[in-house]
């Protein structure tokens, strides 16, 4: 029974790509600016290979690795989430997702006004965490939503829980997701509730995201479609708006997340276990918070050791990443970088991979070892690790 489990460290960027002068993140290193934290403690990692790969010369290498290592480079034009994970899982995307630099058209929010029945305050690029600092009293008040997006193609939307209910917000989230297609097609919608905690206004765990479908079939299409399971854990659900998922759970945390495959990994199955960690970009990448970053990469290695003992002999474990964010940067946007990848099988024996052009080598691998069939399956390495 070959089950495989592909995690995904958001934002876990190793170093800027070639193209990265494009995307203004020349000089961009997460990993690099993680190590200056004396926060950063990551042996098991370190053991699986993660200072051998190309290129990655701020951590210490290892003679023995236990892991095949390499890194892989974005072929899609973008370094969000939405972009990435379509990428690993088979899509590349030619034209970048629509950004907005100075807020949506007027046309745009005048639709979503008339739609939802809402007003609508601020309509900026914004950093959440200021846009409700900013903004909280005011739709608190009003009872306007805020609509805000930032450097990726979003359109986001916070209010305060206690004056329009988290369904009620899911469902003007539902109504924007629905308008926003065509040339206006951001990749996500995303719900940001938040409340008043001691006068201050703080967001909540009950993000959502409402993402575009993808443009084509997906490995996920492609896995259940021969009846085998796709069980996503995160917001891998909300990134492929459901299409091919056969069983998802939504999480709060990585240590959620990170508990949740725990359990998969005691389950029986037969197919693809897909888990987010989406802490690492949410709550420490986007916010510079370096020492953040640097103790949930650590919370993360420290459990790497049950994962793996967890394994079973047909198992496959795939850990990686779908952009950087870097938390030294200058701002607080995404960073176009390198991607991990190790992976660890039973049998396998360690090896340098190199560097890959594409993410979509991880899907096509993970349809290879399924035994489906999926664009010919033309960029697996699975050859490469036998």
């Amino acid at each position: 029974m070959k089950r495989v489990f592909l995690i995904v460290l958001d934002s876990f960027g190793i170093g800027y790509l070639p193209d990265a002068d494009k995307f203004g993140d020349m000089g961009a290193n997460t990993l690099k600016s993680l190590t200056k934290s004396d926060k950063l403690q990551i042996p098991n990692l370190i053991k699986c290979g993660l200072g051998n790969i190309d290129g990655v010369d701020c951590i210490e290498k290892t003679s023995t690795p236990c892991a095949v290592f390499g890194r892989c480079m974005e072929k899609s034009m973008g370094k969000d989430t939405t972009v990435g994970h379509w990428e690993i899982a088979g899509i590349v995307s030619k034209k970048p997702l629509p950004t907005y630099p100075n807020g949506f058209p007027e046309e745009v929010i005048d639709k979503f006004k008339r739609l939802s029945g809402r007003g609508v305050i601020c309509n900026l690029p914004y950093s959440g965490t200021e846009v409700i600092k900013d903004y909280g009293a005011e739709q608190e008040k009003t009872g306007k939503l805020i609509v805000y997006t930032s450097a990726d193609s979003v359109f986001q939307i916070a209010a305060n829980e206690d004056i329009i209910p988290l369904e009620e917000l899911y469902g003007y989230c539902k109504t924007a997701r629905e308008m926003l297609k065509g040339e206006h097609g951001v990749g996500r919608v995303i719900a940001r509730p938040f409340i008043k905690r001691n006068g201050e206004y703080v967001r909540t765990a009950n993000r959502r995201d409402f993402s575009l479908e993808p443009s084509e079939k997906t490995i996920l299409d492609a896995i259940s479609h021969q009846g085998l399971s796709v069980i996503s854990v995160g917001k891998i659900n909300d990134i492929f708006a459901g299409m091919g998922i056969t069983e998802h759970y939504p999480t709060h945390s990585n240590n959620e997340g990170i508990e949740k495959t725990l359990e998969l990994l005691d389950m029986d199955f037969c197919g693809l276990a897909f888990i987010n960690l989406v802490d690492f970009d949410m709550l420490y990448g986007h916010r510079n918070d370096t020492n953040g970053y640097a103790m949930a990469l650590s919370y993360f290695d420290k459990h790497l050791p049950k994962i793996i003992s967890k394994l079973k002999k047909d198992d496959l474990l795939i850990i990686t990443a779908d952009h950087g964010c870097d938390p030294g940067d200058e701002s607080t946007d995404h960073t176009r970088e390198h991607i991990p990848l190790l992976i660890i099988k039973d049998g396998i024996e360690p090896k340098n991979l190199g560097t890959l052009d594409s993410y979509t080598a991880i899907g096509h691998t993970v349809a290879d070892y399924l035994e489906i069939n999926y664009k010919n399956n033309e960029n697996s390495i699975l050859k490469r690790l036998n």
